[in-house]
């Protein structure tokens, strides 16, 4: 089990300074809350004598890594951290406050769910957070969540779940059924951040004494808008175009030749990663996140060489739809045989991803800029390129289709594999003469 903190020794651990936002105006409340429940009078002032809070969150504008914020943190021992009318009005103000302000939101999430003395009052607040949460996303304001122990119910599936970048305590349990509500066979293992992380619904999972700095950092790259469009990474690998097709699909395919983490790395001075697809799938083989080049913020979202699965494709949709939200430009990186085709990535909906990557591109309202710097495998490949804007390395092809499996199409034999290449024209230089990139990267002097 994570360690558990007060909300206030949880402020304090990730952040500089704090100061309390105003409690929010509101009608005072009947005795023993809107049901009536007997005892929850004196069930709050029990909680308030053990904590010192007056409710089960404390909303204020924080320093983290040198970045203000509004913070939000939960006081889970303070009736479990439940969400119950009052709950629900300091979230709400700590909304309105981040919009007025332009300030992105962090939440340390510690909570059972709704309050059950307040009955549907309290389950309520869920679509009154929510509908929060939406006008500050769509404000352009970054929302970041730390998953702390226990962060289950109501609260994971709004503040939580919800943020566009989420962050798990180690051993923090994590999930929409509380402990005591799940199935009696349920494994307690599925519950926690480490099973989140693998199912694709954390970005990371950050230890205690490395929060600040994590939170710091990608506070200071997401709140970095910029208008102009990145540019294209310099070439890793050779410097002159392949003589043939043949030789074009040789070199892309050569073990020796640079990957993309090789090109993050020469790229960006620092980054800052995401992970998952938020529909319980991750891809290793599509790294995605945000990293700092010249000065200023730049998304990316690149493929590594393999087929890229339905999580894959979707990450990268969410990578780019996150960027355009807060005015960051994106890079993709293109190096991929193809997208996966076995049984599992078509139940997993492979054709759905591909279809929502391309509308997702194709509407970015920020510049996307597009490197090929490996295989260009079919509509897998071209789902991450930019109409436009889209570059090739030396070591590069793009084709319709493998030239293998083109010679199977056209009922050839194996070995005419070879000269289909050639046929394609799918050699960077030919993509340029085609109009489908914008020019030739070359190695940097």
């Amino acid at each position: 089990m994570a360690e558990r903190l007060t909300a206030r020794a949880a402020l304090a651990a990730v952040a500089e300074s704090f100061q309390e936002l105003p409690e929010p105006e509101g009608p005072p409340a009947p005795p023993d809350g809107p049901l009536g429940w007997p005892g929850y009078d004196e069930a709050r002032a029990r909680a308030t004598a053990a904590t010192g809070e007056t409710e089960s969150v404390v909303c204020g504008i924080a320093r983290i890594g040198g970045r203000e914020a509004v913070a939000v943190s939960f006081e889970f021992g303070f009736l479990g951290g439940s969400l119950g009318q009052r709950t629900g009005d300091r979230l709400a103000a700590a909304h309105a406050a981040a919009r007025e302000r332009r300030l992105p939101v962090v939440s340390l999430i510690a909570t059972g769910g709704s309050r059950m003395q307040e009955g549907m009052r309290a389950l309520a607040q869920l679509q009154r957070v929510a509908h929060e949460s939406a006008l500050t996303r769509a404000a352009g304001l970054a929302q970041l969540a730390v998953a702390r122990d226990p962060t289950t119910g109501g609260g994971w599936a709004t503040l939580g779940a919800g943020a566009d970048v989420i962050l798990g305590l180690p051993g923090a349990q994590i999930g929409f059924a509380g402990s005591r509500v799940r199935p009696a066979d349920a494994d307690p293992a599925a519950y926690t951040a480490e099973a989140q992380l693998a199912a694709g619904h954390l970005d990371a999972i950050v230890a205690p004494d490395a929060l600040a700095g994590t939170l710091g950092h990608y506070l200071a790259l997401l709140t970095s808008p910029s208008a102009e469009p990145a540019e294209p990474p310099a070439a890793l690998g050779a410097a002159e175009p392949p003589a043939t097709g043949w030789a074009a699909v040789q070199g892309a395919r050569a073990a020796t030749r640079p990957r993309a983490p090789r090109y993050l790395d020469a790229y960006f001075e620092t980054r800052a990663a995401i992970s998952g697809d938020r529909c319980g799938g991750v891809d290793p083989g599509l790294l995605a996140g945000f990293g700092r080049h010249a000065g200023r913020t730049i998304a990316y979202a690149a493929q590594c060489g393999t087929r890229t699965t339905p999580a894959g494709y979707r990450t990268a949709a969410r990578l780019i739809r996150l960027a355009g939200r807060l005015g960051i430009p994106v890079l993709t990186l293109i190096d991929t045989p193809g997208a996966a085709n076995d049984a599992a990535a078509e139940h997993a909906g492979a054709g759905p991803a591909i279809a929502d990557l391309f509308a997702a591109v194709a509407t970015a309202p920020v510049p996307v800029t597009s490197l090929l710097i490996g295989e260009g495998g079919s509509g897998g490949a071209l789902a991450l390129a930019a109409p436009g804007n889209t570059w090739a390395t030396p070591d590069s092809y793009f084709a319709v289709i493998n030239p293998e499996a083109a010679a199977a199409i056209l009922k050839r034999e194996p070995a005419a594999a070879e000269p289909t290449a050639n046929e394609l024209r799918l050699r960077p230089q030919d993509l340029l003469d085609l109009g489908v990139v914008q020019g030739i990267t070359a190695p940097r002097d």
